[in-house]
């Protein structure tokens, strides 16, 4: 059993030590040893995490809540809630919504955002899966036939707060 855990440990500060020089070699920083090393605390410094600020204006009442989710992947956005990176349920005033991420590391990220006028928690669509409540995307991303791309609706997040305001669209044919 100790063998087991010394193991463990061992395999834990090895793949710790290559993190650390992967987070290293991604900021621009040069692996070394001795006096021409960057210390860590300026790697970690470069790596703040973010906080992404999403102003959701157009809606055109004060009824139920906007849900807005961050994709950081092509894979699943939009449709794929589950496997966003971060939720936020925001309350209306004034026909607004304001959506906070906190804690984002840097990369690339897309959001959307409805609003759940009934405050069911889903995304009320029609028999052809039109939504029949208000959308939205990053970039005012719209799409054709069907929803945004990743790609028309993704920003960069770099570690300084990132404001974005998106524009709620109602799908006429949605209200059947």
């Amino acid at each position: 059993m100790k063998g087991l855990r010394k193991r463990v440990v061992i395999v834990f500060v090895a793949s710790a030590l290559i993190l650390i020089l992967e987070i290293t070699v991604a900021v621009g920083g040069r692996p070394s040893i001795g006096p021409r090393a960057r210390p860590i605390t300026a790697v970690a410094q470069r790596l703040q995490p973010t906080q992404i600020h999403v102003g959701v204006v157009g809606l055109r009442n004060n009824k139920g809540q906007v849900l807005c989710s961050l994709f950081s992947s092509v894979i699943a956005f939009p449709q794929k809630d589950e496997k966003a990176v971060a939720h936020y349920t925001a309350e209306i005033s004034d026909r607004q919504a304001s959506c906070e991420f906190s804690g984002i590391a840097p990369g690339t990220y897309a959001v959307s955002a409805f609003h759940d006028e009934n405050s069911n928690g889903k995304l009320d669509i029609n028999f052809m899966g039109i939504p029949r409540e208000g959308v939205a995307a990053s970039n005012d991303a719209r799409g054709r036939l069907g929803p945004p791309k990743f790609n028309d609706a993704a920003f960069q997040v770099s570690g300084d707060q990132v404001n974005l305001k998106i524009t709620i669209t109602y799908l006429k044919i949605g209200r059947v």
